[in-house]
């Protein structure tokens, strides 16, 4: 097949969405189909642009071809700033995606969102090219930006961006999200069921293992307490680190913990000053990849927090490593929730908001070795289980491919009858 894709994140960003765009184009051409993406430049998570990647530019890797687009990068990305920038990638991707889908005539248009504002171009490419169109969705930003005050929870703004996005997803095909409460709350936002499927972001079991002996990271980072308390990966206000850093003045009495906060983004300096007077937390900048399993294998126990409005509306992709590392995970999730359901049997939770609860969470479980032993192993069996890279993506590339080819005969009975 011709597949055309669309996302705002690729490679070579280190966490997000962009490394799983990127695996799954790379995993369709391994299967034999050429592929055209019209991505954005690199920013995330600085939120700054990368050096080497300004402008637009063409790279040809064998049967795939990545145009990358120039768009607005806000320093600080409120919810105004983060939709002009979605919206300034739309403009820049549409005339290539378009030229793309009239002289190219691609079988399949996928959409990645985010970027959500980009996917109606999408949908329009398709029906130029006469293609069938997917879209797979990593979070509900438009939610995601409400219950995070990104966005305005004026009740009319809210039913205004509902209604928008309801408009958009139906407009699909094909629609597939990385958890199965996403794919829950689709169907009650309309999506037909049948129209629905669940393709998970994975993680690198064969770089990401449970380390027996001491991590490199403990001589690197200068740590010297017996436990370290693990958060890496992007900072933002929909994680809601802010609770870790009233857990860790919570557990500042204890001298065996340090909480490491590894990672970039917009909210790290706001972070660092609420710690500034605290002993036991120290910043470090995210990692190469290629260290990821040293990296998580420094933690006693790795931290999930969310803002209790996120808990459904995306499953953070850093979960997989985390798992497959063989260290227990603490996540701030309330029972019934997606985070919740991924957690239970191979980590503990707390409530949202509940800077006490989760404290005492990680005092158990540095306390406790034998718990945690147990709690890590079942979360190695967890990550192989429901994260593999290979399966998953296998399983993903098979579902595009067979979709395409009902597709062709849903059009073949169509063009009999007519």
């Amino acid at each position: 097949m011709k597949i055309l894709l669309l996302g705002l994140n690729y490679a070579p960003e280190l966490i997000g969405t962009g490394p799983y765009t990127a695996g799954l184009v790379q995993a369709l051409a391994e299967r034999g189909h050429e592929v055209r993406a019209v991505v954005g430049q690199p920013y995330y998570p600085e939120w700054r642009p990368r050096p080497g990647h300004r402008g637009w530019s063409l790279e040809d890797l064998g049967s795939v071809r990545i145009c990358r687009v120039p768009h607005f990068i806000p320093a600080r990305p409120s919810g105004a700033m983060r939709l002009l920038h979605q919206f300034s990638f739309a403009l820049a991707a549409a005339p290539i995606l378009l030229s793309e889908a009239i002289f190219w005539r691609p079988d399949r248009v996928i959409a990645i969102a985010p970027s959500l504002m980009a996917a109606p171009l999408a949908l329009l490419a398709a029906r130029l090219s006469g293609a069938s169109a997917w879209l797979h969705l990593q979070d509900f930003e438009f939610e995601a930006a409400v219950a995070t005050g990104l966005v305005s929870k004026n009740r009319g703004i809210a039913k205004l961006l509902g209604a928008v996005e309801r408009w958009i997803l139906r407009g699909f095909g094909r629609v597939s999200t990385i958890s199965p409460a996403m794919c829950r709350r689709l169907a009650e936002k309309g999506v037909l069921r049948e129209h629905v499927a669940e393709h998970r972001n994975w993680g690198d079991l064969a770089e990401v293992s449970p380390l027996a002996p001491p991590s490199l990271f403990r001589q690197k980072f200068g740590i010297t307490t017996p436990h370290v308390a693990l958060y890496s990966g992007a900072l933002g206000r929909k994680q809601g680190l802010d609770l870790v850093m009233k857990a860790a003045r919570c557990l500042a009495h204890r001298d065996d913990i340090t909480f490491v906060i590894c990672g970039n983004g917009p909210y790290r300096a706001e972070l660092e000053t609420m710690a500034a007077d605290l002993g036991n937390v120290r910043f470090f900048d995210l990692q190469p990849r290629e260290q990821l399993g040293e990296l998580l294998g420094l933690a006693t126990v790795h931290l999930l927090p969310q803002i209790a409005g996120a808990a459904d509306l995306v499953l953070p992709s850093k979960l997989a490593n985390m798992l497959a590392s063989g260290r227990p995970v603490i996540a701030t999730a309330a029972k019934g929730t997606g985070i919740f359901e991924e957690i239970e049997g191979c980590g503990l939770t707390v409530e949202p908001g509940d800077a006490v609860a989760l404290g005492a969470v990680i005092e158990r479980l540095c306390d406790d070795p034998a718990l945690s032993k147990s709690l890590g192993e079942a979360a190695r069996r967890r990550a192989e289980r429901r994260w593999h890279r290979e399966i998953i993506l296998g399983h993903f590339a098979f579902a595009i491919e067979a979709a395409h080819e009902s597709g062709d005969r849903a059009r073949a009975a169509e063009s009999l009858r007519q």
